[in-house]
This record gives C-alpha cells, structure tokens and sequence, in this order.
C-alpha cells in the first residue's frame, strides 16, 4: 500500500516566476502538479496552496495557521511536505518543531534556491527528498535540502546561492542521500515523549539584537519601552556582555527584574554558549538571564515567542526554556 503525502506550497523561489520587478512566487501547487509526480515514486500524494509568499513576507501569524492546518490534516496522510522560501525557511521549521511538538507523522519542509521552471534548478531533487522522508514513518519536524535531512529546529541557512544553502548547526544529520539511497541515522531523531497536541500560540512581544562593541545601554531601554516581553540576545563568544564602563548587563538586571525575559545565546554559529566559565557570562546567569546553550537563534528566538505565548509566569518561563523541547539544545550543567 502506497504512503498519502500531502503537499502543502507556501510560495518562495521554489514556486517563482519572473516579473517586472524582479522574481517573486508565481505558480501554484497545480501549476507543479507534473514535475512534483515526477519525482512522487510510489507515493500517493495530495496538494494544495496555503499560500503564495516570498518568505520573508511569512510572519508569525502565518506559523501558526501553518501548524493549524497540518494538524488538521495529520490523521489523514503518512506525511506532510511543507514547500517553502529559503530566507526564513530555518524560523518556520524551528517554530514549527515546538507548536508541533510530538506530532505522530513526517513533516518535512523545503525550498529550492532556483525556480522548478529553471533546467538546472535543485528544486526537483529537494522535492523528491522531502518526499521520500515524508514517506518514512519517522514522526517529527525536519528540513529537506541539497541531498540531506536535518531536524527542524536545528538549521540555518549559512549560504546565499549555493545549493548548499542549509546547515544542521550543533547536531548530526537525520539522513543523507548517495549512491546507497538515503540513510536514516535514527539514533539523530529525538524521541516523542507524549502525546500530540497542537501548541500553536505565540508572543510578537519579542526582539533579537547583536551585540557589537560600543552598544549602548539606552537600546535595549527602548526595546522594554515599547512593551516587548522577551530579548534575545546574540552575545560575543561562550556568551559575554559588557559590565564595566558600558553597564549593559547591570540595565538588564533592572529589566528582568521588571518583567522583561532575556535570553543570551552566541554569535558563533557553532558549539554555543557556556555561560559559567566567565565573569562576563556569570554576571549575566546571577541577573537571571537564560542561557541559549547550543541552540540555533532561529531556534532560540522562536522558542521564547513560543513560549510566552502560552504563560507570563517567570518560573514557568525558566523551566519551559531550561528542557529541550524537540531536540532543539544540548544541556551543559551549569555551575553558579
């Protein structure tokens, strides 16, 4: 018996075609019918237009009704592929892992970096891949690309034009497809640990910001201003913050303690923080901040929209944020 795949088009350059003002989505899920059978197999696949963005038109608002839809649609199909711009392709799986989180089915997302109407596109052999995952029976959220499998909440895209656009950041591929097929490192996928349930509210309460030498204190001032609920911060190295004639960290202490979650991660794309090792990082553990360990700032950021849309209360905050969730960090005790 055949798997049921349903496809779901959100746009992105997968879909695009060109116009005046330059490339934008353009054919619908119908209009790829042809090549997306060609690369099917066996499978019985469905399709549908969810949308038709250039992801970096996709908002939270749109994660949401996403995951609504798949959830919908879980209990009738073996698995679901997510066709999707590349941009913000690493948000919306990473999102997408949390509101999804224990999900009995394959979900697959993925894009192409040239239109499928292009000859020498990769968008057929993504396609084909996330099909074929799709079809696995393995549960859980994961991302498709260049010949590879990665876990959702786990990627980032770390190159502009090459086909080779995404990176499983901090943690092993799920497969891998070569002239052996594709192999499934099932060891990589993380276990379900309950039962499904759709989690798909959220917080647009939260900001992302670099730090960089000569930042200053009054920004993040503004940020709690303007009534944001959570802060992610990019810090430098293992997690550092200036605390001396910039106090940056002694400005956070007074917004934690006034509401405000701030979470520190690294702008090192690889190995992430340890927070502990230095003054810089203690200061900012004993103010209350929250560390980010080894998790992607995709994943991070989502993360903390994730959770404070579901409670405004700080102890809960801390443990939801403190316990790998869908695979997404690898804890490191923390001394203090």
């Amino acid at each position: 018996m055949s798997r049921k795949i349903l496809i779901i088009n959100t746009g992105g350059t997968l879909s695009a075609v060109m116009k005046q003002n330059g490339l934008i989505p353009g054919l619908s899920i119908y209009d790829m019918q042809k090549e997306l059978k060609m690369v099917s197999g066996d499978t019985d696949i469905e399709i549908e237009d969810f949308c038709s963005l250039d992801s970096a038109n996709i908002f939270p608002e749109d994660w949401s009704a996403l995951a609504k839809r798949i959830s919908e649609c879980r209990n009738d199909h073996d698995g679901i592929v997510v066709i999707h711009g590349t941009d913000t392709l690493a948000y919306t799986s990473s999102m997408l892992s949390f509101m999804l989180r224990n999900i009995n089915i394959p979900v697959v997302i993925t894009g192409s970096q040239l239109s499928i109407t292009n000859p020498v596109a990769d968008a057929m052999e993504n396609c084909r891949c996330a099909i074929h995952m799709a079809a696995s029976g393995i549960p859980g959220v994961f991302v498709a690309f260049n010949r590879k499998v990665m876990l959702g909440c786990r990627v980032s895209k770390v190159r502009s034009l090459s086909f080779d656009a995404f990176e499983s950041i901090n943690y092993p591929d799920i497969a891998t497809i070569s002239s052996l097929g594709m192999r499934i490192d099932t060891a990589a996928v993380p276990e379900r640990t309950g039962i499904f349930k759709l989690a798909n509210t959220y917080s647009s309460k939260v900001c992302m910001i670099k730090m960089f030498p000569g930042i200053h204190r009054s920004l993040i001032e503004s940020i709690a201003g303007q009534g944001y609920k959570g802060l992610y911060i990019e810090a430098y190295g293992i997690g550092g913050m200036p605390f001396l004639r910039h106090d940056f960290t002694g400005t956070l202490e007074k917004l934690i303690k006034d509401g405000l979650t701030v979470v520190v991660g690294t702008q090192c794309r690889y190995e992430g923080t340890m927070m502990d090792v230095y003054e810089t990082g203690r200061r900012a553990l004993e103010i209350g901040a929250l560390e980010a360990h080894d998790m992607t700032g995709e994943a991070a950021l989502t993360k903390l929209m994730w959770i404070l849309g579901m409670t405004d209360d700080p102890s809960e905050i801390r443990d939801f944020y403190s316990i790998n969730m869908a695979g997404e960090m690898t804890l490191r005790q923390v001394s203090r």
